[in-house]
């Protein structure tokens, strides 16, 4: 079992900048994708960005390329998005997920593990 705890999510500015964190626990020793979701309302949950946990390995969605940055400190089991030149349209509730089973994927019901949200809103 994985639990995912999140933060980070505020009101700012457009072109202003966010991080959230994404802190992971449970399932030791086992490859982990964590995958950045955002939903605005009325839209579906779309995939951002994603990060292998153990290779740091990379995958962003053509909207944010450029300016999100997503990465990871074993240490702390933490995945971290680092989104910058933020625009309205990023605006929305923010999740990060994660999946044990190997393979890149990008769509929400091939995660099992949700965090809890957090809100985003450029203005």
């Amino acid at each position: 079992h994985v639990q995912l705890v999140e933060s980070g999510g505020d009101s700012v500015q457009e072109g202003g900048s966010l991080r959230l964190s994404c802190a992971v626990s449970g399932a030791p020793g086992q490859s982990k994708l964590i995958a950045y979701f955002r939903q605005a309302p009325g839209k579906e949950r779309e995939a951002v960005a994603t990060i292998y946990l153990r290779t740091g390995s990379t995958w962003y969605g053509d909207s944010v390329q450029d300016r999100f940055l997503i990465t990871r400190d074993t240490a702390e089991n933490t995945a971290y998005l680092q989104m910058d030149r933020l625009k309205p349209e990023d605006s929305g509730m923010y999740y990060c997920a994660a999946r044990l089973q190997a393979g890149w994927r990008w769509r929400p019901s091939d995660y099992p593990y949700w965090g809890q949200g957090t809100q985003v809103t450029v203005s």
